[in-house]
């Protein structure tokens, strides 16, 4: 999905004008000047605020997906495909799946505060897993619903779905003020465009090769086996 202005004037009318998040810089894009796959030591540099895996650290293959909140394509990948990924490769032990945020607008950039501040609230027990878990049912619970929060006024359904995920009023507001946790994300964004050539969503790397798009499980399929007989 390419960002439109109408995608940013929906995040920024909706959440600057309540002062939701403040000094999200966003979509200042700098590509590289080659399009070409990055280095391993490149693309697994983790964010500042950590990464958000799942499977067997040694499994053969690993999946690095990018994605926005408020990308149609992602939620749909989600929806249809992650559960079949996660089936057949993650549980087993055939992929690790890394999730990194590439918000495209101010309310992409909300609905990853919410994960974030949700894994961390979990994770405060000294469980990382516990975290990840939180973490990623947020993403799940969001991308399922995006059509209720990914409006002109968004904040009323986001505050729903946060209560229902065991925040308060008062935690949801305080998160979404977070600018740690806002520059954090903004980070990982900002160095995939300048540095890995993520130019949408959703983009993924399958061991280090560059797909673009929302695949299908037989893609996947596809890109598994090859990586497994290599």
């Amino acid at each position: 999905m390419q960002i439109t202005r109408r995608d940013f004037a929906i995040g920024t009318l909706a959440l600057s004008a309540s002062a939701v998040i403040v000094g999200y810089s966003g979509l200042d894009f700098v590509r590289p000047a080659r399009a070409q796959d990055p280095s391993p030591a490149e693309l697994m540099k983790p964010g500042p605020l950590g990464e958000m895996i799942l499977g067997d650290e040694k499994a053969p293959v690993t999946i690095i997906e990018y994605a926005s909140m408020t990308c149609p394509h992602c939620a749909s990948f989600h929806e249809t495909t992650y559960p079949e990924l996660k089936k057949r490769y993650i549980d087993t032990g055939k992929v690790r799946f890394i999730f990194r945020e590439f918000p495209l607008d101010q309310l992409a950039a909300a609905g990853f505060m919410l994960a974030r501040c949700s894994a961390q609230d979990a994770a405060k027990g000294g469980d990382p897993a516990a975290g990840a878990g939180k973490y990623f049912a947020m993403v799940e619970t969001l991308f399922a619903q995006q059509k209720d929060w990914v409006v002109q006024r968004p904040l009323q359904p986001l505050l729903a779905i946060a209560k229902q995920a065991g925040f308060s009023e008062q935690a949801f507001n305080e998160c979404l003020k977070n600018q740690q946790v806002l520059e954090g994300i903004e980070e990982v964004r900002q160095r995939a465009a300048q540095k890995l050539n993520v130019q949408s969503t959703p983009t993924f790397f399958v061991n280090g090769k560059l797909v673009r798009g929302a695949m299908t499980i037989e893609e996947i399929d596809k890109q598994v086996a090859s990586n497994l007989k290599g």
